[in-house]
Parts: C-alpha cells; sequence; structure tokens
C-alpha cells in the first residue's frame, strides 16, 4: 500500500488536495482537501443585508451569478417579495448565461484537456484527441474562446458588466430590457447556436435534446464522423477508455430547482427533488434535514451537526482528526451528489435515467448531462427571450425587516447552492454558505462516511509505472471542483 498526496490541481478553481492510499492497480482510499480558509461568512457578520449583494458575488469569479442569485433570493425570502415575470426572465437569462458558459469551459478547457496526456500515446484516437483538445494550443480552443466571449455580451446587456453585476434585486432586476434589446439578446443566443450546432455537436440542438434512450444516444454516435463534432468525439473516446465504469459515487441525487418559472410558484424549469437510489424514486427534499457535519473540518463549533441557519464558521487550524476547510453537509445524514447530473435525474430525463440505470452516476454520464442541458437551456433562453414585455416591470421593491430569516436555493452550474441569512436589529446576524462542491467534495463526516468524491475515486485504476494516475484526474475534473466557493 503506497500513500500518495495529489495536488495542487491545474485547471481547477482553487486549490485542492486529494490523498490517496493505492495498491499497484487502483486507489483504495481517498481523503479530498480543501487547503484554502477564505472567511467570506465571518466577513459578513454585522454588514446590512443589501451588502450580502455585493459582497457575496466576490466569493467567486466564474460563478458570481448564482452567488448573486443565492443571495437575493435569500433576502427576498426575508422580505416576502417576488419578482414579475420580467424580473424572472431577466434573472433566469443572466443564470442560465453564466451556467452554460461553465459548462463550455468546463469541457472544452478543464475536462477535454486530459486526454492529449502523453500516457494515452499509444491509443487510436490520441493523435486526434492532441490536435483538438490540447491546453492553449488546440484547435478547440481557437473555436470555443471567441464563441464564449460573444455569448458573454448577453451579461452586458442585461447586467452591465461581469462578473459582480449589481442587477440582480430581491425583487428582480434593476435594469429593464427595450424593444431593441430584445433583438441584441436573440441574435446573441442565436449566435451560440450555431456554434453548437455546428461545432459542439454536429446536430440540431432540438435533435439532441430528444436523444431519449441508449440506443437513440448510440444510433446517433454511429451516423456520424467519429471526430465530425466535438460531442462525438468525446462519446468515442469514453466509450474507449469505458468512462462508464470510472467515478460511481452514490447515486443519490440532489437538485434544489433550476430556473425559477415566472408567475409559477414553486415550479422550475428542471424539478426540485432528491433521486433515492434504494426506491428508484424522486422525493420532496426535507429542507430541516439539511445540516453540516464539523468532524473532519479545521472548524470549532460542537460535535453535532447543525443546519445551516444555525450554522458556525469559525476556524481552529489545530483540531485533531481534521483535514480540510470543508465543512460535510448531509442530507439527512446521507452523503448526496449535485450537479447537471443530479439536476437531469430528478427532473427525469429518459437519456439520463437510463444511463444511470445502466451504469450509474460516473465520469461518461456527468460529462453527457452537462452537455445535453447546454441543448435544453438555449432552447428555452430563446422564449425567455420572446417572452419579455418592454413598458411592464421589471423589479418589485423589497422592504426588508429588521429581523427575519431567510434561505436562497439555487442551482448553479457545479449544482446546489444555498445561502441562509438570520438578521437582527437591522443587521447580519448570521450568514452561512453550503455551495454545489461542498458537497460534492465534502470530507468524512461524524460517522466516518467519505463525501461523494472521496467514494467515487475508490477502485479508480492505475496505470503501471503512474504516479499521479490519470483516471483520478478524470474523476475529479468530471464533478468540476470550484473550491473557492466551498471555502467560502
Amino acid at each position: 500500500m503506497t500513500r500518495k498526496l495529489l495536488g495542487p490541481f491545474n485547471r481547477v478553481e482553487g486549490d485542492l488536495e486529494v490523498q490517496l492510499d493505492m495498491d499497484a492497480d487502483r486507489v483504495r482510499e481517498a481523503w479530498v482537501r480543501v487547503p484554502m480558509y477564505r472567511g467570506f461568512e465571518q466577513i459578513m457578520q454585522g454588514k446590512t443585508p443589501d451588502d450580502a449583494l455585493v459582497i457575496t458575488p466576490r466569493i467567486c469569479g466564474i460563478c458570481s451569478i448564482s452567488q448573486s442569485v443565492a443571495a437575493a433570493y435569500a433576502l427576498a425570502d426575508m422580505a416576502g417579495v417576488t419578482a414579475p415575470p420580467n424580473g424572472q426572465y431577466c434573472l433566469n437569462l443572466l443564470l442560465a448565461c453564466e451556467n452554460l458558459a461553465d459548462h463550455l469551459t468546463h469541457f472544452y478547457l478543464f475536462f477535454m484537456p486530459d486526454f492529449a496526456r502523453e500516457v494515452y500515446a499509444g491509443e487510436s484516437w490520441y493523435a486526434a484527441a492532441v490536435d483538438r483538445f490540447t491546453a492553449i494550443k488546440g484547435t478547440a480552443t481557437r473555436d470555443v474562446l471567441p464563441a464564449r466571449a460573444a455569448f458573454m455580451h448577453l451579461m452586458g446587456t442585461l447586467g452591465g458588466h461581469w462578473p459582480h453585476t449589481l442587477n440582480l434585486q430581491p425583487g428582480g432586476v434593476s435594469k429593464g430590457v427595450d424593444s431593441r434589446e430584445k433583438v441584441r439578446l436573440l441574435t446573441i443566443v442565436q449566435q451560440f447556436r450555431r456554434f453548437l450546432e455546428t461545432t459542439l455537436f454536429g446536430d440540431t440542438l432540438e435533435a439532441v435534446a430528444a436523444l431519449d434512450a441508449i440506443p437513440a444516444l448510440e444510433s446517433w454516435l454511429e451516423n456520424g464522423n467519429p471526430v465530425g463534432s466535438d460531442f462525438r468525439h468525446f462519446l468515442h473516446i469514453a466509450r474507449a477508455l469505458e468512462l462508464e465504469k470510472l467515478g460511481r459515487a452514490t447515486d443519490r441525487f440532489m437538485s434544489y430547482g433550476a430556473y425559477r418559472q415566472a408567475g409559477e410558484q414553486g415550479s422550475h424549469l428542471f424539478a426540485q427533488g432528491v433521486w433515492q437510489p434504494d426506491t428508484g424514486s424522486v422525493q420532496a427534499i426535507p429542507f430541516d434535514q439539511i445540516h453540516e457535519d464539523l468532524h473532519a473540518s479545521w472548524m470549532s463549533g460542537g460535535s453535532e451537526p447543525l443546519h445551516p441557519s444555525q450554522g458556525v464558521t469559525l476556524p481552529d487550524y489545530n483540531k485533531p482528526e481534521a483535514y480540510s476547510w470543508n465543512k460535510a453537509p448531509r442530507l439527512a445524514g446521507q452523503v448526496v451528489e449535485t450537479g447537471a447530473l443530479a439536476r437531469q435525474m430528478v427532473n427525469g430525463h429518459p437519456l439520463i435515467r437510463a444511463l444511470v440505470a445502466q451504469s450509474g452516476g460516473n465520469v461518461q454520464n456527468r460529462v453527457i448531462a452537462r452537455l445535453l442541458e447546454l441543448t435544453l437551456v438555449i432552447l428555452q433562453m430563446e422564449q425567455w427571450i420572446k417572452a419579455i414585455q418592454p413598458g411592464e416591470p421589471f423589479y418589485q421593491p423589497a422592504k426588508l425587516p429588521a429581523d427575519a430569516s431567510g434561505a436562497g436555493l439555487v442551482e448553479a452550474a457545479r449544482g446546489s447552492l444555498g445561502h441562509w441569512v438570520t438578521v437582527r436589529h437591522k443587521y447580519i446576524f448570521n450568514y452561512q454558505i453550503v455551495a454545489p462542491t461542498s458537497w460534492n467534495f465534502s470530507p468524512r463526516d461524524c460517522k466516518g462516511v467519505p463525501g461523494a468524491l472521496e467514494q467515487a475515486l475508490v477502485n479508480a485504476p492505475i496505470r503501471p509505472d503512474e504516479s499521479e494516475p490519470v483516471s483520478v484526474q478524470h474523476v475529479v475534473r468530471s464533478f468540476d471542483p470550484c473550491m473557492v466557493c466551498t471555502a467560502h
């Protein structure tokens, strides 16, 4: 048995270390470490509630809109206010733009470059992967960066700038959209659609979104040039490397519900719930049973797991048995996975349900789910833009009470993000954040149960003479970690 510490990982947002116990041919145990502390929850104490709209987006530079939306929803929950339809359309468009840009960046710049590593030099597909996906130098980089940049112009039209826009408010958005801007927004989205259809998928978004079973996916794959589109390219590599056998965790999936539907209380484009593998069904999320366990965290605050509304974030770097700045979130005491795969499992997309029924949550299926969301959400973005009514309200004024509590729950690209705020005498008394990577990259809890990634790394294969297993890289990146959000 060999013990190895890997890290920091390249092409990851923030610092990450993974300690592995390895035999000659596979990983036996894993411990996931977040070695950086930032302290945003302490920064928030004593601030006015509006400050959350300015400070929390600075948690992260690539998912700042998600943090803004969660903060706005938490304050809206306190004030009992709901955004008018125009405001919700614009909020959804901003969030969707950021989430889809993250999906695109993850696939092209974070995940696929690992297949250009020399360890794969003997594979028949290697030369094409090197040409297309080598970090910085591959032809994919040349194609994707201009397309992503053009798509992000939507942020300028709706929010003024990105990241850290101040347009998002508890009662909607502070900037409206006129008729000319509607045309501009639709042009931006349709231009991005053309890139996806010609380069990523090599097919219409409607055709890819309609793939509803494994035979349909396999037929679609075989009826096209293996390297004629980047999605097909990935699927052929995934088949050759059997990525469906790599990186399986709990198969328990949670989604807070993505993109609130305007005028439909409690309704989302992608449903809210938790997929339970023992029943094979979606159940309502028991929100009162979300707790954060501090057993393996460099945090003081007692031995009992606490609900985030009562949570404590007090650093204690000398704490025995601790090994991470991340807490260990649990749902009714259980480890859950969150992200695009979870969203589509909860929402019931037939292809994703079939893939998970066949091989569980794994590296291949996480990537497929993220790319599938690109098709589903772009199609919906076109409808949101068309539904905007210039001249109608975009904002509902919100009066924040002097003493209240609220929760803001949203789906970021990487999964379920929650903000819990308590205000006393007009100032923030407590502010706690549980990010998607907090769930997926959690350390062990007080019962010794490993987090989702720690479970997913077990049995990852190790090639001969490999000191840093490429399989570990694939598993880690399939979750697309954002460690700066995790460390708050």
